[in-house]
């Protein structure tokens, strides 16, 4: 097991005397993301006011920072998400264009210990800096009073103002967590209470072992090359302890399991069924064989902790399918700025080619538990795959027999905490992203809409997980995210782990292709399932296999015409004016140790900027050499097989100058 605390130690005695002086004069104050809480009494929430937190009262803080260069990266996630380009970014790529600097850290962290903080931390991609202090420093740094409250039973606290910063600050802070636990996310998880009066022809509990049988995914190999991540809270080693028996009993090779602790280790066990099933869900749905299993283990379910917690599995980069069984009310979520903040470090993972499946929630179409239609965050996060919920009938052999929406028929009815039902409808929050709007399934609505697709989640069709060595029969969307987790890390390995963020494509494929779904055209929870897409299912279910066939067939852009360089075979008398450029590719084969680009001779100044996979820019490139002369040299170790693009650019201009690509 690793204990982490999701963060690195930052050096502060080199900071300077001035970083930590302010004017003479008081700062005025600029706003950040993170809001006054909202802390009313609701048909299912008790919350009542204590008092005012004692000064001297400990907190702890995550600060998250905003990106730098954001229009960029917008771009560059645009143009993965669309197909335009299938080159995604390393973790020093993003760092290098990215991520906060190293001075607006030091900025950050200078204000934090002025006012009191201590053991501060940054994170290694610089978007979170975590800091203890109490509710007197909170007050200092960020300009808001701290009150403490009984929610159905549960001491909590919470910000009574909107956090602020000083307005130095004020292009660096995106917003402030750790200021309240009266809002915390949840598990997404619903158990069958008690066996059904009538039985439903076909409609059973399922070892997770048949869900590749029923979305048709058997004919795929296992996910050998993959890497899943899970994210977890609490203590673990009973999950870990089941799903060893777990794959014993299935007859699988004992899973590589790892623990990523994200601060402070906790013996909380409350989740247990949860991780259970995302576990032994996920596992079974990848085939039974991956590469390792990474348990991402949160401290409690409060925004500053789940923050670090996903920011950990974004910074690790090693996980390429990622589950999240959890969810809140997305106006609480905006509220507090963990949709500001979570938005980014889901945004980056789309960048580094990560995919969060994350369960659309168990309240159908009423997540904020009043009779208004709202969802789950981060299941409307434009930057993760929203799984919706269904009840699945079998045949013979677990064959796929028809689907439904996993139902409910009001909103009182539809709480988790009652029936439940699939979340699904219009996000009140965020904006629809422009693969969903060209898509055209969202009508005249300009809000993002969830789920983008479904899979079973209704427990009288749920899982049986294997929990302190016996089985229990499980629903909820969250067994839907694990498994769409575990089909997803399959295709991925099949495709060597290289494509893009999978939302995009399905919804620019999904008419052409409608026989990748089941379409779901039966059930109702809060809004009606129809042909096509809904906001009940999404595009419905997968069939796996014409899922992987469709989303895995990428064609490369082909390359320019004339002008394919030839390992070992120079190009010269190269000639550009002033401000100009031209495109080259070389084909590396598999095996290769190193590549090498070359530039010499003649008079001037050119300039090399070397891609895999796409056409690289003057501002997005993976590999640059750009010194004063027409003398370039670029050398990457270990190449990848593939298309190379280089970009040789005429800083100013330059003539007789020789290129030569070795590989």
């Amino acid at each position: 097991m690793t204990f982490r605390s999701n963060f690195k130690m930052l050096a502060l005695a080199g900071l300077t005397l001035a970083a930590f002086a302010t004017t003479a004069q008081a700062e005025t104050w600029a706003p950040t993301a993170t809001k006054a809480t909202a802390v009313a009494s609701t048909a299912r929430t008790a919350v009542t006011h204590i008092s005012a937190m004692q000064a001297g009262a400990l907190t702890h803080v995550v600060v998250a920072l905003k990106l730098r260069n954001k229009p960029e990266l917008d771009q560059f996630t645009a143009n993965l998400m669309s197909g335009h380009s299938n080159r995604t970014l390393s973790s020093a790529d993003f760092m290098r264009l990215y991520a906060p600097t190293k001075e607006q850290v030091q900025a950050v962290v200078a204000h934090l210990t002025k006012n009191g903080f201590t053991n501060i931390t940054v994170s290694a991609n610089n978007l979170l800096v975590s800091a203890n202090g109490s509710a007197g420093s909170v007050k200092s740094a960020f300009n808001t009073e701290l009150h403490t409250y009984s929610v159905n039973g549960r001491n909590a606290y919470a910000n009574i103002s909107d956090a602020a910063v000083p307005q130095s600050l004020g292009g660096i802070v995106l917003a402030v967590h750790g200021l309240q636990t009266v809002h915390l996310h949840h598990t997404t998880l619903k158990k069958l209470e008690a066996k059904p009066n009538a039985v439903t022809l076909g409609v059973s509990g399922h070892n997770p072992t048949d869900f590749p049988v029923i979305y048709n995914a058997s004919s795929l190999p296992s996910a050998t090359n993959a890497t899943i991540g899970i994210i977890t809270q609490g203590d673990v080693t009973q999950t870990i302890a089941d799903l060893n028996t777990f794959t014993s009993n299935a007859g699988y090779p004992q899973t590589n399991v790892s623990t990523v602790v994200v601060g402070s280790p906790s013996t909380d066990t409350a989740g247990l069924g949860e991780w259970n099933m995302d576990t032994q869900s996920s596992l079974a749905a990848a085939g039974g064989t991956i590469k390792q299993m990474i348990l991402y283990v949160a401290n409690t379910l409060s925004d500053a902790d789940l923050t670090s917690t996903y920011n950990q599995a974004v910074t690790d980069n090693q996980a390429k399918s990622i589950n999240v069984s959890l969810g809140e009310c997305e106006n609480d979520a905006q509220a507090s700025g963990i949709m500001a903040s979570n938005d980014q470090i889901f945004q980056t993972a789309v960048a580094q080619g990560q995919m969060f499946s994350v369960s659309s929630g168990d309240s159908g179409a009423y997540e904020c538990n009043t009779s208004s239609t709202a969802q789950s965050f981060p299941a409307v996060s434009p930057y993760v795959m929203a799984l919706g919920g269904t009840l699945v009938s079998t045949g013979a052999n677990n064959a796929w027999s028809s689907e439904s929406v996993w139902a409910c028929t009001d909103w009182q009815s539809c709480q988790q905490s009652a029936s439940g039902g699939a979340g699904g409808g219009p996000s009140l929050t965020e904006a629809a992203p422009s693969w969903q709007i060209n898509a055209g399934v969202l009508g005249s609505s300009t809000k993002r809409g969830v789920p983008d697709i479904s899979l079973d989640a209704d427990p009288s069709s749920g899982a049986m997980v294997l929990i302190n060595g016996a089985a229990q029969q499980i629903g909820g969307t969250s067994l839907a995210a694990p498994l769409f987790t575990g089909f997803w890390a399959r295709v991925q390995s099949q495709n060597n782990n290289s494509l893009a963020f999978p939302a995009a494509a399905i919804y620019q494929k999904a008419a052409a292709n409608p026989t990748m779904f089941h379409d779901i055209t039966s059930g109702s929870q809060g809004y009606s399932a129809k042909a096509g897409w809904d906001y009940a299912s999404g595009y419905g279910s997968l069939d796996v296999a014409k899922f992987a066939a469709v989303i895995g067939s990428v064609t490369p852009p082909p390359p320019p015409p004339g002008n394919v360089l030839k390992s070992g075979v120079p190009v010269t008398g190269l000639a550009l004016p002033a401000g100009s450029s031209k495109l080259y590719t070389i084909v590396v084969p598999a095996g290769r140790s190193s590549l090498s680009f070359k530039t010499s001779g003649g008079s001037g100044d050119c300039d090399i900027y070397v891609s895999f996979g796409s056409a690289p820019t003057t501002s997005s490139y993976q590999y640059i050499s750009d010194g004063w002369t027409t003398s370039e040299n670029i050398t990457i170790s270990n190449p990848k097989a593939g298309t190379y693009y280089l970009l040789l650019n005429s800083y100013a201009t330059f003539s007789g100058v020789t290129l030569v690509a070795n590989d």
